[in-house]
């Protein structure tokens, strides 16, 4: 039975600012249609626009934070899950830690003095639905780091859908400012009444992209969890994390117990790591088979490779699981759905249920954000 505190997730927090804006707001901020970029200084007053002219929606995003979300969703258990990252000393990052707490989370935010918090604007044209290019999707999954383009891509290929150039849906610009989300410190992480929050805790996720921002927060995690007999999981998170933080990366898989990918950030840690195979259940039999710097657990690998099933291996096996194919009509939105992937796979493993429960828990969550706009979730969960 899952506790309070059980879970906790660490990584880069960015509050999405969705709104529907007129083209009076494309123009003045020189915003394009289905376009996706980092902000510039011009772009940097429309988040407080957005939210005194429009009606906006306010959603707690970044990857580990959205997988923790799910998670606490699936769990249903008050406080069961808690998160830590880097919000400003602001009224979006009041916004960050009301849209969190509201979800059941446990937020304990570094606030950063001189940063703002992390923001997204995405602005919609109310009434017009398009084609949307895959271009969007990429930046906002790497740029972003809300989930990488290859996740949801290779994910999402699972449910049915095939091609990055034929979903229908509303056309939107993402405006990112990343800011704050960059800027963790692990004195923030070593105070008491934060460090109080990995010693209750039994389970630890933390994506990739985290690697980037605080790889010594990481190690004290993980080294806590090797000396509790606790479990510690990371998710490879994108191909650049493989290729550019390497050693930072290497560093900590011999702490992960759990190891979440897709099949192309599989291959792209095989080819960095010299290994002569593009065969994905190979790969994952020989991440599970890296040396660990414990030997209280073993590792396992999880990793999703688009419509063909889902990778397992342990113990020198491998298993696979099928994905749950989705109606190519019920599909709205992918954004977050490999981050539900894993928040689902968490919220059955902190309860000690069997691997097939995990997976079919992960493909499940999936399955619900992929028909929703947004990282967003029904009030409870139909999962049995």
């Amino acid at each position: 039975m899952a506790s309070e505190g059980i879970l906790l997730g660490m990584g880069n927090p960015l509050l999405d600012i969705s709104a529907v804006v007129d083209d009076s707001f494309l123009q003045k901020y020189d915003i394009k249609l289905n376009n996706a970029i980092l902000a510039e200084d011009k772009h940097l007053p429309m988040y407080d626009e957005m939210a005194s002219k429009y009606t906006v929606e306010f959603i707690a995003g970044g990857a580990t934070q959205n997988s923790i979300k799910v998670a606490q969703w699936m769990l249903q258990i008050p406080g069961a899950t808690s998160y830590m990252g880097c919000i400003g000393k602001d009224k979006f990052g009041e916004e960050m830690k009301k849209n969190s707490t509201k979800a059941g989370v446990n937020v304990h935010y570094y606030e950063d003095e001189a940063a703002p918090t992390g923001t997204c604007a995405v602005c919609v044209v109310g009434g017009e639905r398009s084609v949307l290019p895959d271009c969007l999707f990429r930046f906002y999954m790497l740029s972003i780091c809300g989930y990488a383009y290859w996740s949801w891509l290779q994910l999402c290929q699972g449910w049915g859908y095939n091609s990055p150039h034929s979903i229908d849906v509303t056309l939107r610009s993402l405006i990112a400012n990343l800011s704050a989300a960059n800027c963790y410190k692990s004195e923030h992480l070593k105070r008491p009444e934060n460090w109080a929050l990995v010693e209750k805790a039994k389970y630890f996720y933390i994506a990739g992209f985290f690697l980037t921002v605080s790889p010594e927060s990481i190690m004290l995690v993980a080294e806590h969890a090797a000396a509790n007999n606790k479990i510690f999981s990371m998710n490879l998170s994108a191909p650049f994390i493989c290729e550019f933080f390497k050693d930072v990366q290497e560093k900590a898989l011999r702490y992960m117990d759990y190891v979440f990918g897709n099949e192309t950030e599989a291959r792209t840690f095989a080819k960095v790591h010299g290994w002569e195979t593009e065969n994905v259940e190979e790969i994952a039999l020989k991440i599970s088979q890296w040396p660990k710097a414990s030997g209280a657990h073993k590792r396992i690998t999880v990793i999703t490779q688009g419509a063909d099933p889902v990778v397992i291996a342990e113990d020198g096996k491998v298993k696979l699981f099928p994905v749950i194919l989705l109606p190519k009509e019920k599909l709205v939105d992918t954004n977050g759905a490999g981050d539900a992937f894993v928040g689902g796979f968490l919220s059955q493993l902190v309860q000690e249920k069997p691997i097939e429960d995990c997976v079919k828990a992960g493909c499940y969550a999936a399955n619900v954000i992929i028909q929703r706009s947004g990282c967003t979730y029904p009030e409870k969960p139909d999962f049995s």
